[in-house]
């Protein structure tokens, strides 16, 4: 089968995760993928495919003689969708030999058009699979399992030499716990590649350091008609801890390495208010001052307005993986070698966000993200071709060669 031909059949499971839930996996139709997935590995001779307590799929393709002394090498996508689009009944549409222009997607009447995402021009010819713009589709990151998967086919058909194959399939990836049960140990790879990126080429290797600040301040609410010298509304003071922070540091200013304060919800009244914000930068020094910049605003308050009338509590969620993928610098020659020998040129981008990754290399598999071929995922507009997912594969089947000889 061909990648996308595995693709058409994963996007059709309902597999969508959920951020306020406490199980794991954190919605049980992510294991009816699971349960697809370890029996196609197992009928391609897999024998040790197996889908764990948490939702964690792992199978190993062992080494073809000659190549024992490999190291394990791993590859790793998740299986849920976002919950931010609707990830069930998705209606995948063929558009063959595409030309290049507006795409019209059905159930909705929304149009994909090329002035609103210029990549399109570059696929004219291609096969471009898109949604009916009721749901998402589905490519982050089914297209990466589905590449996976077609890789470690193509490996067993066609006789290739290969070290240890570790393959791995997560659940949660997008309510940000996809790594946090992962058996490491178990899994067996000294080195791995998530496949979770967008165009085809793509490398990423850095992302932000990353940090959650919760902050409730304590008003004092009495008649607006006499509060004068009294009243202290928080809502009001909500605002000038907002204000003090530099006010074009924000996700919708910034680009590329530069980070950000982003607030991401506000309520209360005049006696309480409750907000949050994430912090995010790669770079580690910045990224420890801005933390500090939270703290110093909220005793600046506390100074001016009284003790105990600004609760702040920071919390690190990830690190930037780029300081763990350093000493294995190879993951990124040998993926910038992979890509140019399909033809195309390695593109390096920070990651403006997180990634499984982070969280395995500081568990101590360093693991870089490598590209899948879609586009404008999480929502209605989300697309990839036929192509770029047949390229990806081709990726992937040339790293396993090059690390069939590397101890």
């Amino acid at each position: 089968m061909r990648a996308y031909e595995r693709f058409l059949q994963y996007v059709k499971v309902y597999t969508t995760s959920d951020e306020e839930s406490s199980t794991h996996p954190t919605t049980a139709r992510q294991l009816d993928l699971g349960r697809m997935l370890v029996a196609q590995l197992k009928e391609l001779g897999l024998t040790d495919a197996r889908l764990d307590e948490y939702g964690y799929v792992y199978a190993t393709l062992p080494a073809t003689p000659g190549c024992e002394q490999a190291a394990g090498l791993g590859f790793i996508a998740h299986m849920d969708t976002a919950p931010g689009t609707s990830g069930e009944n998705v209606n995948p549409q063929i558009h063959e030999n595409y030309d290049g222009g507006d795409v019209l997607l059905p159930a909705t009447g929304a149009v994909l058009k090329p002035a609103d995402f210029p990549f399109l021009s570059e696929m004219k010819g291609q096969t471009l699979i898109t949604t009916d713009g009721s749901t998402l589709l589905g490519a982050d990151d089914k297209a990466g399992v589905a590449e996976i998967m077609t890789m470690v086919e193509r490996l067993i058909r066609e006789g290739r030499p290969h070290g240890k194959i570790c393959i791995g399939f997560t659940p949660d990836e997008e309510v940000g716990q996809g790594a946090d049960l992962f058996d490491v140990d178990g899994f067996g790879a000294a080195y791995a590649y998530t496949v979770d990126g967008d165009d085809v080429g793509e490398i990423s290797y850095e992302n932000f350091n990353a940090a959650a600040a919760a902050i409730k301040i304590h008003g004092l609410s009495v008649h607006p008609g006499s509060a004068k010298d009294t009243m202290r509304n928080a809502l009001s003071l909500a605002m000038e801890y907002h204000a003090a922070l530099p006010a074009f540091e924000c996700p919708e200013h910034t680009e590329g390495r530069e980070g950000f304060f982003h607030l991401c919800d506000l309520q209360g009244d005049v006696s309480e208010a409750v907000f949050h914000y994430i912090i995010r930068d790669h770079d580690a020094d910045r990224f420890a001052v801005r933390k500090a910049q939270m703290q110093q605003v909220a005793d600046r308050l506390n100074e001016k307005y009284g003790a105990g009338t600004v609760e702040l509590e920071l919390t690190d969620s990830y690190r930037n993986m780029l300081e763990k993928i350093r000493p294995h610098f190879h993951l990124v020659e040998n993926a910038r070698a992979a890509i140019r020998a399909v033809g195309l040129t390695p593109v390096e981008s920070p990651i403006r966000g997180g990634t499984d990754g982070a969280t395995l290399s500081y568990k101590g598999l360093p693991c870089p993200n490598l590209g899948t071929g879609g586009f404008n995922f999480h929502g209605p507009m989300e697309c990839i071709t036929v192509e770029k997912m047949d390229q990806a594969v081709e990726v992937l089947l040339n790293l396993a060669d090059l690390y069939k000889d590397r101890g």
